[in-house]
């Protein structure tokens, strides 16, 4: 056993602070890093590994980019919390507010998470209604109501998927399999006059990659509008990935209330909601609900932001990443292929996903239904060679600028011989 991994589970529950980093779905001894530039890590036993996680999707400009480095610099020698409002916290939310026309007020917060949680509990005050509908397979943090999974089949009632999660908490939540319209209706037929909010990942990018059917979006927003609950977009992933923006400007379904998170803070820790100036105007100071934290906009995250988003705006890499990502994506397919595996490979820009499966993957069950026992023997083989997976088949490949042609090329030759060591 590696000597870091026994302190960590000395001082730390299963070594980690966070569970995916601790290899339990691919087996195994977890990475340690102590370094990254670019599309790259250095592990503490100094090998260098190809990144396809980075960090699970902020760091779109790569490891340690020059502007993002020296930006977070400047602000560290100015004082790194001062829990007063800064300009850099109005200019912040005056882009995202520009680059997201639906986002009329920002509120910033320190995580994803934060986001969401608050976005529920403004939508409950604001609508006066208690439940809340999402979707299976996708995460929108650890909050109680939203850390719950599909409970008694039509009725949509939901069941804790953690301890620690009291019962009362999940039969506030229900829950409809991703991209199922119809069970959305029946969900707001039975019970639109105590819903508050839909809440839905537009592209589900936590269960792997699962991209949204025709229609579901704009039936979810019908379906809002007519039970008077609020659509709730958590584009804490899609913000700003995609494009300079959300994905609602992409798939022209617009939201009541928006969280982000990831990008904005170019590695650091951020969230933000937004939405209607109505709607926001509820938050505390001068509405009822309240919200607060001492490290909400906090001068070295938004930094860090304000220079990812700024180079973003200006580069505009977006659509040569998704063309790169798209090239990427058919080369593995191929090779799969020719090797005999059956893969669904879903792609949206610069995320792809890869599942071992002969069916198309719409919703969470499709995702159990792959071979995830086929992933984790990729993901070893490929570490192997000097290339890093997400360490869970549901979780979503990331590209970054830094994923140069020279780079791809090297990823994909790793690949190849991969899926031709394994067994079809």
């Amino acid at each position: 056993m590696n000597p870091l991994r026994q302190r960590a589970e000395s001082a730390m529950p299963g070594g980690v602070n966070s569970p995916v980093r601790a290899f339990r779905s691919v087996g195994g001894e977890p990475v340690y890093v102590r370094s990254a530039k670019g599309a790259f890590l250095e592990t503490t036993d100094g090998r260098n590994l190809l990144d396809f996680c980075m960090s699970f999707g902020p760091l779109i400009l790569g490891h340690a980019h020059p502007a993002v480095v020296e930006a977070v610099r400047k602000a560290a020698e100015r004082g790194t919390s001062f829990a007063v409002t800064t300009e850099a916290e109005i200019e912040m939310a005056e882009l995202i507010r520009s680059a997201i026309p639906s986002l009329e007020r920002v509120r910033l917060v320190s995580s994803g998470t934060e986001a969401v949680m608050t976005a529920v509990r403004l939508a409950r005050g604001f609508t006066g209604r208690a439940k809340i509908l999402k979707f299976s397979g996708c995460y929108n943090g650890h909050a109680d109501g939203l850390l719950v999974q599909a409970g008694s089949g039509v009725a949509g009632i939901a069941a804790a998927s953690s301890a620690g999660v009291p019962a009362a908490f999940a039969r506030e939540t229900l829950v409809a399999p991703y991209n199922d319209s119809d069970a959305a209706e029946h969900l707001v037929s039975r019970h639109g006059e105590d819903l508050a909010a839909i809440v839905v990942e537009p592209v589900a990018a936590n269960m792997g990659l699962v991209l949204p059917r025709p229609r579901f979006l704009e039936g979810l927003r019908t379906q809002a509008d007519a039970c008077g609950a609020l659509l709730v977009f958590d584009e804490v992933i899609t913000g700003f990935r995609l494009g300079f923006g959300g994905y609602q400007g992409l798939c022209e379904v617009v939201p009541d209330l928006t969280c982000l998170g990831k990008i904005i803070g170019g590695g650091l820790p951020i969230g933000a909601l937004g939405g209607r100036a109505e709607i926001m105007e509820e938050l505390a100071p001068i509405g009822p609900v309240y919200q607060a934290g001492t490290l909400s906009g906090n001068p070295v995250s938004v930094a860090a932001g304000l220079a990812t988003l700024n180079v973003l705006r200006d580069e505009s890499p977006y659509a040569e990443l998704a063309r790169r990502t798209e090239d990427f994506v058919r080369g593995i397919r191929r090779a799969a292929r020719e090797a005999g595996h059956a893969v669904e490979m879903p792609q949206c820009g610069s995320l792809f996903g890869l599942f071992f499966t002969d069916r198309a993957v719409q919703n969470f069950n499709d995702v159990q239904a792959a071979d995830r026992d086929r992933f984790n023997d990729l993901f070893h083989r490929l570490l192997a060679d000097g290339v890093y997976l997400p360490p869970s088949a549901y979780e979503v490949c990331f590209l970054s600028v830094a994923h140069d042609p020279d780079v791809l090329a090297r990823a994909a030759g790793a690949f190849e011989r991969a899926l031709g060591q394994m067994v079809a």
